[in-house]
């Protein structure tokens, strides 16, 4: 469920780390921001102008502002808070990071998780850590930063089309082809991406293909609404924000944005 640009669009501008890591191996928010740092680095000295496009507001704060330096957690601790519970964990968090507690969804399992593992192991609270970032670029370049904020019906309705879109165009053989994969563990993240459970319940006879569609646009609304509220309210309050949707207006602005770095 990638839906990684089609090759006519990657034709028309060089793309990068786009497909670039297997489902089985291990990534992250960190790994990331390394390997785009050098991308970057790598344009710069070619002469060119690199154009960062997502929606993901950690990787992006990662590669901006630096990442907590959180120490490896010890094993044995990760092994035992991942079998608890989510009732226990939320528990546990509360006595000893009662903030996290509070600020986390109930059922966010995997920050919970996270910011219990880190308070257990190092006794400082994850919010403590994240307060010494290392390794963000944001002070050695010039960043040109866009916000697209569109009209939320025209957004919904496009999650809608793209959904439909991917069903038909390879989301299906591709969950496929990584259910029968036996060295990509159930929990793996590549197994928690949006559509594979919904398509996953369709290919194994438990839902229809209209049902697996329909939960599948149902999480992709929820998560545009989340990452929707975040980028409308936690990057730079300088960061040009726009609701445009016309390409021709939008253009328009790029340009200004460009042209006056």
């Amino acid at each position: 469920m990638s839906a990684r640009p089609s090759p006519d669009e990657e034709a028309q501008a060089p793309h990068r780390l786009f497909g670039h890591v297997d489902g089985a191996d291990a990534y992250s928010a960190a790994l990331w921001a390394q390997q785009a740092s050098a991308e970057i680095d790598a344009a710069h000295g070619a002469g060119k102008l690199p154009v960062l496009v997502g929606g993901t507001g950690l990787y992006l704060r990662t590669l901006i502002d630096g990442i907590a330096p959180v120490p490896e957690i010890d094993p044995d601790i990760r092994v035992r808070i991942r079998a608890l519970p989510l009732e226990q964990a939320v528990g546990e968090l509360a006595g000893l990071d009662p903030e996290a507690a509070a600020r986390l969804r109930p059922t966010d399992t995997t920050r919970i998780t996270r910011a219990l593992e880190v308070v257990t192991a190092t006794g400082r609270t994850l919010a403590d850590w994240q307060r010494d970032r290392i390794g963000g670029i944001g002070h050695r370049i010039a960043l040109s930063a866009m916000l697209l904020l569109p009209d939320r019906a025209w957004l919904t309705d496009r999650c809608d089309r793209r959904l439909a879109q991917m069903f038909e165009g390879g989301a299906v053989e591709e969950v496929r082809a990584l259910l029968a994969r036996t060295d990509i563990a159930p929990d793996a993240p590549v197994r928690r991406a949006i559509g594979v459970a919904e398509i996953e319940r369709w290919l194994t006879g438990r839902d229809t293909r209209d049902a697996a569609l329909t939960a599948a646009r149902h999480a992709t609304r929820q998560y545009a609404k989340r990452q929707y509220t975040w980028f409308r309210n936690q990057p730079p309050s300088e960061w040009l924000r726009t609701s445009e949707t016309e390409k021709c207006a939008l253009s328009v602005q790029i340009d200004t944005l460009l042209r006056h770095r």
